[in-house]
């Protein structure tokens, strides 16, 4: 990769392990940030699968503080990870060999830990956070079944650090499938290099799923979008007044690392062979959730070699 040593310094003077870095510690500690009551999965939103069911059983089972956190302040995130696993998982299922996941700054990688648990090692994942408190929310319950974890940043994961650690050393042939969850927008808006630098961790004909927030062409648009997600689902976790300290503590910050839904797909556009882009609205009414409105783009050109999705 050029300009590497570059790419390593900016992701170094990054708000996640800086400025940052206080809020996230003691949000994954459980000392802050807390749901007046924990987020739990809506069965309307969720096909009526019991494979499914025993899924989202085990992924509620084994959160930890910062997930509580995370699923309480972004709307429906829950749902939509439990659904994102659960295609995984029958995708894994349907493979004749094991299935390696990277997912990359989320947390206590409770997503990632859940499914190496309940695939029996059909899945086989890594999880990385720079946060100590994250991997002991991950240990909570046990050393997990056939899931790893990485304490450190998503930019100091390289090759070589795979490399020299036992326990990682089997992923350094690359991975099936890597997510990344709203983690980029918490160093730079770098998205070219970053988008790069991950993907060298991918396997040929792999997948690359990223979660992000976006900053809207109409700056009206986005604060609706915050309205919303403040007044209309936030609400029911947190007190008024922790929601304005976040905005003053965190989301000023994290905007500026945001970046638009066309600098993103350029960035894809120039690691991927395909890529699809899905966004989704929420409707909301007295509170509860109607119908969403989505779109789906997928794009093809003729560069190299694996897949990519991009949800908004």
């Amino acid at each position: 990769m050029r300009g590497l040593d570059d790419f390593l310094a900016e992701c170094d003077q990054g708000p996640r392990i800086n400025e940052l870095a206080g809020f996230f510690a003691s949000t994954a500690a459980g000392k802050s940030g807390m749901p007046v009551r924990k987020p739990v999965a809506d069965a309307r939103l969720l096909p009526g699968d019991e494979l499914l069911r025993d899924l989202v059983d085990l992924h509620a089972n084994r959160q930890g503080f910062f997930d509580q956190h995370y699923h309480g302040s972004i709307p429906y995130r829950l749902e939509e990870e439990c659904r994102m696993a659960y295609a995984v998982l029958k995708y894994a299922r349907s493979r004749g060999a094991p299935l390696s996941l990277y997912s990359l700054g989320t947390a206590e990688g409770t997503m990632a830990r859940t499914l190496s648990e309940f695939s029996g090692g059909q899945i086989v994942s890594l999880s990385c956070s720079p946060n100590p408190e994250n991997y002991k929310s991950f240990m909570a319950y046990g050393e997990p079944p056939h899931a790893e974890f990485f304490i450190g940043p998503f930019h100091r994961l390289t090759k070589d650090v795979l490399g020299s650690d036992r326990r990682l050393a089997k992923f350094t042939q690359g991975f099936d499938l890597i997510l990344e969850d709203t983690t980029f927008q918490m160093y730079s808006p770098n998205r070219l290099k970053q988008v790069e630098f991950v993907t060298q961790h991918l396997k040929k004909g792999g997948i690359f799923v990223f979660v992000e927030k976006f900053r809207a062409v109409d700056e009206r648009d986005y604060q609706r979008r915050e309205y919303q997600k403040d007044y209309g689902f936030k609400a029911r976790y947190f007190p008024q007044e922790e929601i304005d300290r976040k905005k003053t503590a965190v989301l000023g910050t994290m905007f500026n690392n945001e970046a638009t839904l066309e600098e993103m797909a350029r960035a894809v556009r120039a690691q991927f062979k395909r890529h699809d882009v899905e966004q989704r609205q929420f409707l909301q009414s007295r509170g509860e959730q109607q119908q969403g409105k989505s779109r789906s783009v997928r794009v093809t050109d003729a560069r190299p070699r694996h897949s990519a999705r991009i949800c908004l």
